[in-house]
C-alpha cells in the first residue's frame, strides 16, 4: 500500500472517515486531526461513512482526490478485509482508530496499524474509582448494590463493563450483587430502561454503584434511580466517555448520583493518528502496530482543569 507521498499539486491529503459523523466524540476526533493539518501543511478529508457500502465508496473517493492514505473508524469492524482490499487496490496507507479492524477469521489484522482504547483497562478504572468513593463514604460492602448496564453485543461495552464489574469484586463487593440490566440502546433512554425494572426489583438495597459503556447509560441509570427516591448520597455513577453529558452533571449546583466519568482523549485519537499517518506517508516511517491510550478520572472537583488540558 505504498501510494505516493504527494499529489500532483504538491498537497499531501489524509482522509479521516468516522462511522457516526453525528456524534461528539467523532467531531472532536476531526477537530484534532484538523489541528494536526494546519501544523503539518496537509490536506484532511472528513467522511462520514456509517455503512459498508459508503466506507467503500469514501476509499474510492480519496483516491480519485489523490490521497495518500486515511484512518477510519468503521461501522463494522468485520469490514476490515475488505477495507485492507480496497487501501491496496487504490494504493492508500490506512490505520484503524477506536475500533480494530478484524479479518475473516474473527482476530484482528496485525498489518494495519491501531490506536485504541483498551475497553478493560478503562473499565477498571471506573469500577476502582466507584469504589473508593464508597468507601469513603463509609458503605458497607454487604449493603451496596451494582448495576452494571450492559450492552454485550458490542464487544468494546462488554470489556468495559466486565472491566469494572471485576474491579469492584477485588475490591470486596459480593458478587451475587452485581446485577445486569441489558440496554437495547446506549443512550440515556436506554440506560433508563434498563435500569428502572432492576432497581425496582432490588429496592431492599440501599446503595448502589452504576456502571456502564458510556456517560450516557450511566446517567440513565442514575435518573432511574433518583425516580426511586435514591439521590447522590445513594448512588454513584461512573461513566465512560468525559462527555457533555457528564460536564452538564458536574455543573450542577447539588451533587447528583453521577459521580464520575472516566475521560477518553479524542485529542490522541484524532491528533496523534493524523500526524502518524501524514508521517508515513511522508517519511516512509510506518505507526506502531498497536496503542491503546489510557483514560483520565473527572469528577465535579476537576473536570474544568481537566477539560481544560484536553483543549490545550
Amino acid at each position: 500500500m505504498a501510494g505516493c507521498a504527494r499529489s500532483s499539486d504538491g498537497k499531501v491529503r489524509i482522509g479521516f472517515i468516522v462511522k457516526q459523523p453525528e456524534e461528539q466524540w467523532f467531531q472532536s476526533e476531526w477537530k484534532f486531526a484538523g489541528v494536526a493539518a494546519r501544523e503539518h501543511g496537509f490536506d484532511l478529508i472528513r467522511i462520514g461513512a456509517p455503512d459498508g457500502d459508503r466506507v467503500l465508496t469514501a476509499i474510492d473517493n480519496l483516491a480519485a482526490k489523490n490521497a495518500s492514505g486515511f484512518v477510519i473508524c468503521a461501522p463494522d469492524p468485520r469490514l476490515g478485509t475488505a477495507i485492507e482490499q480496497r487501501a491496496r487496490v487504490n494504493e492508500l496507507k490506512v490505520m484503524s482508530v477506536d475500533d480494530r479492524l478484524i479479518g475473516p477469521d474473527g482476530k484482528p489484522i496485525r498489518s494495519i496499524p491501531h490506536v485504541g482504547i483498551s475497553g478493560v483497562a478503562i473499565g477498571k478504572l471506573a469500577g476502582e474509582a466507584a469504589a473508593a468513593e464508597a468507601k469513603r463514604r463509609g458503605w458497607p460492602l454487604g449493603q451496596i448494590g451494582v448495576l452494571r448496564i450492559a450492552y454485550d453485543s458490542l464487544e468494546t461495552a462488554r470489556e468495559r463493563t466486565f472491566g469494572a464489574r471485576d474491579a469492584l469484586i477485588a475490591a470486596g463487593l459480593p458478587a451475587e450483587h452485581i446485577f445486569d440490566a441489558p440496554q437495547r440502546t446506549t443512550d440515556t433512554e436506554g440506560g433508563f430502561t434498563a435500569a428502572d425494572p432492576v432497581l425496582t426489583r432490588n429496592a431492599a438495597l440501599k446503595h448502589w454503584i452504576i456502571v456502564g459503556l458510556n456517560d450516557e447509560a450511566v446517567l440513565g441509570g442514575v435518573r432511574a434511580a433518583e425516580g426511586l427516591g435514591l439521590g447522590g448520597d445513594a448512588v454513584i455513577g461512573v461513566g465512560i466517555g468525559g462527555s457533555g453529558t457528564a460536564d452538564a452533571e458536574f455543573a450542577k449546583t447539588r451533587q447528583t448520583g453521577f459521580y464520575a466519568s472516566v475521560l477518553l482523549s479524542a485529542r490522541k485519537h484524532g491528533y496523534d493518528t493524523a500526524t502518524a499517518m501524514y508521517e508515513w506517508v511522508t517519511r516512509g516511517t510506518p505507526p506502531p502496530p498497536l496503542v491503546h491510550t489510557s483514560g483520565t478520572l473527572m469528577t465535579r472537583d476537576n473536570f474544568r482543569a481537566v477539560l481544560a488540558r484536553e483543549a490545550a
